[in-house]
Parts: structure tokens; sequence; C-alpha cells
């Protein structure tokens, strides 16, 4: 809207519409006294989000204005709802004194709360990270940023491929993504809340340089690693300045870039990280999956950095060594209990330490950090006895803060309020300024006697007063009749018919500080709670290093529990290719059956790289190979695993092809998702993948599917040579061992009693010789009357005689049954015949005649 159009409109919707020109893409929250208001479409949209209430009050421009409004008290709630709906708001406070504004009170916008930037401890969820992610694209390559601005963690990387960016975002899950407007269409918004659209020179590599150098206060980039990066810097700067656009705050606690090396990482697609349900099951809840299972630990930190973990798993021997043997160590005469109990006592220091560094920490905040440094001594004690490299570490990482735990316990008050807006937040004792204030606000009554005491004393006079009002403030009153004796350094204020006023310095000065003493009290006090602020933010780094090494205390104790409850192993790890796992165990199902779970062996190196997986519907085929993955991604985790015993090589990729699904909105169906599944693991896995494939080919015709599955089969054993679980029910397949070398068969078996059958789970050697799809059948339910049906024609079909009700093509016409696929024809007699002709020692008359002979046989044939 122009200013002309403006000045249609009243002083106060002027200053709206200015503002809200500045945040077109914004809800924009105007404070007016107890509330915070919205107008025009603001409003209409706020109405619909939040449930409030549309009204129509006054007018402007001679016509109605739209309004909503939310209690500036209670607006934490709203911001919450709007921020899980990916809306974002622009927060207007009123920043000018309204004793001294002619016209509408000035205000500012000193916030923006988006999805992706928010620190609030009230909107955020404490159990999962709040990710602004930026994605720059050039041809097939992107980089990707991502910035946790609670805890100032900045990371980059870049991947090559559609498929690769896809699998890296499915792990951040970003809360809001930056990308270039040059991309509307791109398929990587698909799906995706949040998603901002920004200009294409933000992205640049240069300006991105400069931006971040200034940041970290750097010449280049060189010691973070990231100089041959340049989409990823791009994506960063993008992000930086995005964050400060928002925040309208410093951001001392983005102090480095981490460099994501895809290389060093296990990497998974977004397909392998649903279908393995690492921290989000196929409906989205986390119920039932392994991060459900795993996560016992004691603090929100904690518990985060245990899903960055499980989402991102690590191939450095070393590191994962050195984490197997702190768990070692704590198990040892159950050394993690102690350290368990007491980090439960530790608050979210990571969110904690983020908000001091963007000046928004609140005084509980500050409460909790305090009562958590004065735990770092204790942890200390507990880790002296552990002397394992990475418990040491640990332990020389977390410094010791006395000054601040003596500091912010005699600052902040027990319990504090949860605002510092009414007071109440220092303790008394810290400030003697504000112990005065406070007792002139809380014991006027009590001076005041104490004055009127003194002064009757002093001046003899019995009927002296001391008084107030709201007109005249604090006087002495004394009757007319006794005014002559007023002392020298009495003031007269006031004359009344039967009585005279008086003021003394000492009540002049007494009533100066009490006035006033409530507002200076406040203002005294947030003062002092700032300075606590700004002092904090001088042992920032320190701080966050510490917060950091307690949160991976947590996850290393945590796993050190979960080996213990849970019956878990300490696997060999080595670089050599292969798994060999003795007893293994499905972390998850495990622990949701009421059955003892049946534990299996798995056996996979440079002599068995495929296991053909045949047997029945529900006989654990899908079990069994996820079990296999899960295994060996809690291997490149660091963590204790399910089974009696592993060796299990370093891999470079889980890949996944399990189960139906579609993509409507795509356009996509189940067969054309499973293909595109099938294809990615095609070019991209290496012989040092492990493969998962179910039931590849099926949402096909029969021989189409049979033809795709046993190619990709083949392909995956004699070409990529990946560690390879694939199940199916075509049988055929199962005569892949016998013409390649590496794979072999196994089957899962179940027994059969009448028409029931009663699923063993055991994995046996050699292919299955019955799919009991009947048996199956009859337990989810199907007619008898259907079933009845179903075994008459499997009779006919097996028996290969058509009947009238039989599913053959047409009468007199072979049943089209199918048959060995795959198995060698019938020798033909025409080729036979050349075959054994001695073709360089016949004459031309010879050669003529024996192809008239072959076309005679040709023809009879």
């Amino acid at each position: 809207m122009s200013n002309a159009d403006h000045s249609q409109h009243t002083p106060m919707m002027q200053q709206y519409l200015r503002i809200k020109a500045e945040h077109p893409n914004e809800l924009v929250f105007y404070r007016m006294g107890d509330f915070y208001e919205l107008f025009f479409d603001d409003a209409k949209k706020a109405s619909q989000l939040l449930d409030v209430t549309l009204t129509a009050r006054g007018k402007s421009a001679g016509q109605p204005i739209p309004m909503a409004g939310v209690p500036y008290h209670a607006a934490e709630g709203y911001l919450a709802k709007l921020v899980r709906l990916g809306v974002s708001v622009a927060i207007a406070e009123q920043i000018g004194d309204p004793a001294e504004s002619k016209g509408p009170v000035e205000r500012k916008v000193v916030r923006v709360v988006t999805p992706g930037t928010i620190s609030d401890e009230a909107l955020l969820d404490e159990s999962r990270d709040n990710l602004l992610v930026a994605v720059n694209q050039h041809n097939d390559q992107f980089g990707i940023a991502s910035l946790d601005i609670g805890s100032g963690r900045f990371q980059v990387l870049e991947v090559n491929g559609l498929e690769a960016a896809l699998g890296e975002l499915q792990r951040l899950k970003p809360a809001e993504m930056l990308l270039p407007d040059s991309t509307a269409g791109n398929p990587l918004a698909e799906g995706q809340r949040g998603v901002r659209l920004r200009a294409p020179w933000e992205f640049d590599t240069e300006t991105a340089t400069r931006l971040l150098c200034q940041q970290f206060g750097t010449q280049d980039l060189a010691g973070f690693g990231c100089q041959e990066l340049p989409l990823a810097i791009g994506a960063a700067g993008c992000l930086l300045a995005y964050a400060q656009e928002t925040q309208r705050t410093a951001l001392p606690h983005i102090t480095a870039l981490i460099r994501e090396d895809r290389d060093q990482a296990v990497a998974m697609d977004a397909a392998t990280r649903r279908n393995l349900e690492i921290d989000s099951n196929l409906s989205g809840s986390e119920e039932h999956t392994l991060l459900a299972v795993l996560n016992h630990c004691s603090t929100a930190m904690g518990g985060r950095l245990l899903r960055r973990w499980l989402n991102r798993p690590i191939r450095q021997l070393a590191t994962l060594v050195e984490r197997q043997e702190a768990i070692a160590s704590l198990l040892d005469n159950y050394a993690y209990e102690p350290l368990h109990e007491l980090l439960k006592d530790i608050g979210d220091l990571e969110r904690i330490l983020g908000r001091v560094a963007l000046r928004s920490a609140r005084p509980r905040d500050l409460w909790r950090l305090g009562h958590s440094l004065a735990l770092y001594p204790e942890i200390q004690q507990l880790l002296a006895s552990h002397s394992t490299p990475h418990l040491t570490q640990l332990a020389a990482n977390i410094s010791e803060f006395p000054t601040w735990v003596a500091l912010l316990s005699q600052a902040i008050e027990e319990n504090p309020p949860v605002v510092i807006r009414d007071g109440g937040v220092i303790a008394a004792g810290y400030d003697a300024e504000l112990d005065e204030l406070r007792g002139l606000s809380s014991n006027a009554g009590q001076f005041l006697v104490d004055l009127e005491s003194r002064e009757r004393e002093r001046t003899g006079i019995s009927t002296l007063k001391v008084g107030y009002n709201r007109i005249h403030g604090y006087y002495i009153e004394i009757s007319r009749g006794q005014s002559q004796a007023a002392p020298m350094d009495y003031q007269r204020r006031q004359t009344l018919k039967n009585a005279e006023r008086y003021i003394t310095p000492e009540l002049k000065t007494f009533e100066d500080k009490a006035l006033s003493a409530k507002s200076r009290a406040l203002t005294r006090e947030k003062a002092l709670y700032e300075e606590l602020v700004e002092r904090l933010n001088e042992d920032l780094t320190a701080l966050m290093t510490s917060a950091a090494a307690v949160a991976e205390l947590d996850v290393i104790v945590c796993l050190a529990e979960r080996a213990q409850n849970l019956n878990l192993c300490r696997p060999e790890l080595t670089t050599e290719p292969g798994l060999d796992v003795v007893g293994g165990r499905h972390p998850v199902v495990e622990q949701v059956i009421d059955t003892p779970f049946v534990a299996n062996d798995i056996s996979l190196d440079d002599n068995q790289r495929m296991l053909i997986i045949t047997g029945p519907n529900m006989g654990g085929k899908s079990t069994y190979m996820r079990q296999c993955a899960l295994i060996t991604l809690l291997a490149h985790v660091g963590s204790y695993i399910p089974a009696s015993s592993a060796r299990i090589g370093l891999i470079d990729r889980i890949f996944t092809r399990i189960g139906s699904s579609d993509d409507l909105a795509g356009g996509r169906s189940t067969f054309m998702v499973e293909m595109t599944e099938t294809a990615n693991i095609l070019h991209n896995a290496t012989d040092r993948s492990l493969v998962l494939m179910d039931e590849v080919g099926r949402g096909t015709s029969t021989f189409d599917g049979l033809s795709l599955a046993w190619a990709t089969a083949q392909h995956l054993a004699s070409k990529v040579k990946a560690f390879t679980l694939f199940a199916t029910h075509y049988f055929e397949l199962t005569q892949l061992p016998e013409l390649i070398t590496g794979v072999i068969n196994v089957h899962l078996d179940a027994t059969e009693h009448r028409d029931n059958i009663v699923f063993l789970h055991h994995i046996q050697m050699g292919a299955a010789s019955k799919s009991f799809g009947l048996q199956v059948a009859k337990l989810a339910g199907i007619p008898a009357e259907v079933l009845v049906e179903a075994k008459i024609q499997l009779k006919r079909l097996e028996s290969g005689s058509p009947g009238s009700h039989s599913l053959s093509v047409g009468a007199g016409k072979e049943n089209p049954l199918q048959a060995d696929f795959f198995a060698a024809a019938e020798p033909n007699p025409v080729v036979e015949t050349l075959q054994a002709l001695e073709m360089d020692d016949l004459t031309p008359r010879q050669a003529l005649e024996w192809l008239y002979k072959l076309r005679q046989q040709a023809d009879s044939a």
C-alpha cells in the first residue's frame, strides 16, 4: 500500500500499515495495551488459525477495520500454535513513552518469530532439534546448511543427486527451509512446512563468505574446512542473514561452521529412514521406534544428541571403539547408575545458554543454570575413577564454575517468577540499593510510625500526626493551637481550618524515594538481571563446551544403562567387510511382544554376499531383515547391540526396499515408487553397502515382476556385490545360488496342523517348501466359503486341469500356469544339428544341401 493510500487512514493505522509493509509475509502482532492486535487480512487469517473472534471496530479510510486480538500475557500459547502450523509472526512492541507521545506511541518490530528461529522454551519441543535449513542447488549438486539457533550448532555439507539431498532432509527434518525463489516447484519442498523462498542473490558464495567471516571474526573459512564447498557456503550465508534478520540481536553463540562429510557417515536415503523407523514410525509418531526403546537419557539435550547419533551413524572406527570402551567402563560395577540419577537434575543447558546468547533468557533459566553448574564437581568426582579416553576427555571438557555457582545462587531467588516483568527475581542481599528501594516500598508504614514517634518526642507536641494524601503527598500535621511550637525546620505545606501541615527535609527525602520506590526497584532489578546476562555471555564459550560434554556423557550413560537392562552385547568392529551375528534380535519388536523373541544368526562375507529369503507371510522375513539393519546401525553409533555376539565390518550405506506405498500427490503408483527406490539402490549401492530388498516386483504382472526381481537380484549379486538380504515369494529365484557364487538360500519355516499354521520365526538353510498363503488368509479372517473356493482353484492350478470355474484363459487353451520360468528350454533339433556341423569342411554344394535339410526340419517341428 502506498503512502498516498496511508494518508486516508488514522495515524494509528498509518503506523500499523507502515510496519505491515515491512513484514508482508508475517502476521503482525501489534501491541495495544494488554493485547496484541491483528488487523485486516492478518485478523481474518488469525481468527481461523487460532479460533479467536473476528470483530470490526471503528473505521479507517471509511471502511470498518477487521480486528482480532490475543492477551499479551497468553501470547506464547498462540505463538506456539502458529509456529506448529509453519506461520511466522512479527512482534511490534511499544518503545516510546506514552507521556511524551503527541500521536500514537512509537512501535517497532523487536522480534520475528519463525518456525526455524524460535528459542523460547514454551514454543519448542524439548525432545528434538529445531533446525533452520537452507538448500542451494546447481544442476545435480546440492549445498545444505543447518542451524539450531537454540544451541548455535551450524553445519554444512554438499551432496550429489536428488535422492541424497532428500535423504539428508529426512535426517534433519527442518522446522523451516530456505530455498532460492528461482527453484519454484523444487521437489525438495514437497511435504515440507515452513518453506521460504529467498532471492537468489542471498545464496551468492562471495557475499556469504564475507558475512560468515564477519560473524566468526576470521579472514577466511579455511579453518573450518569449507573453502571447497561453494554451494554449502552460499546456503550458510543465506541462513545466517535470515537468522540475523529475524532475531534483531547479536548471535554470539554462533562461533563456527561444522563441516559434515557424508563419506564419514553411513548414508541412508529417505526411504531407508522411513522403513527402519529410527525415530518415527510409519504413522508419524515415535511409538515403537528405535529411539523410543533406547532413549532413557536423563536430560533433554542428551535425548536430542542420541537422536542425532541414530540418524547419522558414523564410520570412524577409532571413535566407535572409544564409545564402546566408555560404555564398558560404566557397566563395570554398575558405575552408570549414580551418574544416571545425578544427570536428572541437570537442566537443558544447551538451550538455556542459547537464550542467554540471544538475551532472551528468563529468570528460571538462570536459576536452572546455577543449580546445574553446582552439580559439575560431583560429576567430576564420579568420572575420576574412569580412565578410558572418551570419559577422560568428557571430564576435561566439563569445567567447574564456582564463581558463577556462588553468584547465581546469591543473585537469583529460589524458584523465581517466570518473567522479570513484575520483579521478585533478584534475591535479597544481592544489591544494597535494590534492598533499600524494596524496603521503602514495603516498609513505608513503619517508617511513618517511627517518624511520628520521634517528632512527638522532639517537639513535645502530643497531637502531632504524620499522614499522606495523593494530592499533597506526605505531611506532618499539627493543630492550629499548637502550630506556634513547630520547629524551625518545619516548612508549611498546607493550611487547613483547624490545622497546619508541614514537611521536613527528612520527610521530603523519604517521599521522593517512597513514591517512586516500586518502579525504581523494578527498574533496578531489570538492570541487575540484564547485567547478569551480559556477564554470562563473557563466559559463553566455556559454558557451552561444558554443556555439550554433559549431553554426550548423558548419551553414553544411557547406552550403558540400556546395554545392562536390554541384555545387549559389545560387537567387535573391524575394517574388514562382513557381518557375522550370533543370536541377533530385533531391538523394538523384542520389547513389544509378550512371548520370548526368537533369536537368529546372520552371516555375510565375501563368500556369502546375498541371502535369498523365502517363507510364509507373517513368518518373520521383514523382522529378520530389519533387525540385521538395526543391529548394523547401532554398531555404527558405538552402542552395544541385541545379540549374543557379533563381528561387524564397517559399511558405507544402508538401503531398504520394504513394503508398499504410493505417492498420489506426486502422481506415482505403488509400483512406480517401488521401482524408483530399486533404481536408487542399483545406481548407488557398493560392495560395502547393506541392502534390504523385500518382495521386489510384486506390484506388476507375474512374469514382469518375476523378471525384474530376477534381474535385480542378479545385478546386486554379480555386479554390485553388496551385502544383500533379498526376501521374495518368487520361488524361481531360489535357483540363483546354482548360477551365481556368493548367493545362498535361507527360509523362515512354519508348521501346519490340519488347516492351522504355527510360525517358527527361525532362519534355516535352504529354500522354503510351501508358502502357506491360504493358512495366513484364514488367520486374517477371510470367509470360509472364499477359502474353500480358493482351495479348489489351487488344486486345479497345481494339476493344470481347467474347469468350469478355473482360471484358464478359455476352452481348449492351455492353463497359463506359472512354471519354472527360468528353467532350461527343451533342446531344439535344428540347433543341435547346426552345432554338430563342421562348417569349414563343407563344400558349397554340401552347405546348400544342409540348408534345405534344416529348412525341412524347421517346417516339421
